[in-house]
């Protein structure tokens, strides 16, 4: 199971907070069954560079990596970033770089407010310039400032890749729109989006374990395919 969400790397952002956090957060992950994680701290481009964030985020990873026991099993780490967006990222070669590593996705954070066409365009353009699919992050979080007519047509139009948080299939007051929405073949990706362990904890598990009761053996047949095209590259 691929968990392609995650703030895991210590004192990168608002997620973990030390190698012990990081640590207690992917045993937990890898006791609900995933086997490779996304590791995708916030990448703000008006607050650094791509360089610099890239030069931060090894040093995490390798702090993390030394402090890992030799005999744990854990989930395979994938270094990437949840990159928020910003007007003309499509034109940022640099965004290269910063794509989750193993899988060649590019995982973006959407503006909390109404998107407009441009912003829509510039999805298909960041595609093409970057050579590599854009996956849109936890989709729930935005549609309530979306429009209810013509939405998804655009955004089906732009062929981009959409994720979801597991806390949209286990919260009951969003359930209903979660399955009908991955029903529709409109959720294509799951993440945990975890931060710590406790009040934002690794929670795929769950998620995957309510689409069990609801979409029987097809959940499966499901991870399957993911983890094919993703870790297999296809």
């Amino acid at each position: 199971m691929i968990d392609l969400h995650s703030h895991i790397l210590p004192n990168m952002d608002d997620g973990s907070k030390s190698t012990d956090e990081s640590i207690q957060m992917l045993q937990m992950a890898a006791e609900q069954g995933v086997t490779h994680i996304a590791a995708t701290p916030h990448f703000y481009a008006d607050k650094e560079s791509p360089e610099k964030f890239l030069k931060r985020r090894e040093e995490s990873y390798n702090r993390l990596l030394q402090a890992i026991p030799e005999d744990s099993h854990l989930p395979t780490i994938h270094l990437g970033a949840e990159v928020r967006y910003y007007e003309g990222f499509s034109q940022t070669k640099e965004l290269y770089d910063l794509r989750i590593e193993g899988m060649d996705l590019l995982l973006l954070e959407m503006p909390f407010t109404r998107w407009n066409d441009r912003m829509i365009q510039e999805l298909s353009h960041a595609q093409q310039y970057l050579g590599i699919p854009i996956v849109l992050a936890h989709i729930e979080r935005y549609l309530n400032f979306q429009p209810t007519f013509g939405f998804w047509k655009k955004i089906e139009d732009t062929d981009v890749l959409i994720q979801s948080n597991a806390n949209f299939f286990i919260q009951k007051n969003s359930r209903r729109k979660a399955l009908s929405l991955f029903k529709k073949g409109r959720i294509h990706l799951l993440g945990s989006d975890c931060h710590n362990c406790f009040v934002r904890p690794p929670n795929l598990g769950e998620a995957v374990s309510i689409l069990e009761d609801y979409c029987d053996s097809a959940i499966h047949e499901w991870l399957e395919v993911q983890e094919t095209k993703l870790i297999k590259g296809q």
